[in-house]
């Protein structure tokens, strides 16, 4: 399967407490980091707690219940590995069951003129370089769930 974005797109060079979230995902699990202490979801990982200020927390599945959020179709790329990429898009998908918690993406198999903010979306996971596993969504297959 051909990636998304193209492979020398460079990648996040995560801190510390992020990195676990990418080690969830090489091992193809999207998880989110879950506070141990009052149960508040965050994400992007971050070392404490917003809601308490704990340092414990804990890592929760995803769960299907994807939807597109909002997204922007870019057509001017800001990076030259980019270049023969345009149009591409950007991506927030939210989790409502997880406290509507929100995810930086990429919709693929999905032309621009079909994004629609609220559509059902599935996981799929992409590996633009080895051990690099990235998240990504397409369109739901709805018939497929019943």
């Amino acid at each position: 399967m051909q990636c998304y974005l193209p492979a020398d797109v460079p990648l996040p060079d995560p801190a510390s407490w992020e990195r676990q979230f990418w080690v969830h995902c090489a091992e193809r699990r999207l998880m989110f980091q879950r506070c141990a202490d009052c149960g508040a979801i965050r994400h992007p990982p971050a070392p404490a707690c917003a809601e308490c200020q704990s340092f414990a927390d804990a890592w929760i599945s995803a769960t299907p219940d994807a939807e597109l959020y909002t997204f922007t179709v870019i057509h001017h790329a800001n990076h030259p590995a980019l270049r023969d990429a345009v149009p591409y898009n950007a991506a927030v998908v939210i989790f409502r069951s997880l406290q509507n918690v929100r995810l930086v993406t990429n919709i693929i198999d999905t032309a621009p003129e079909e994004l629609r903010i609220g559509m059902a979306l599935e996981l799929v996971w992409e590996e633009p370089v080895a051990g690099r596993v990235l998240p990504r969504f397409r369109r739901a297959n709805l018939l497929a769930r019943r």
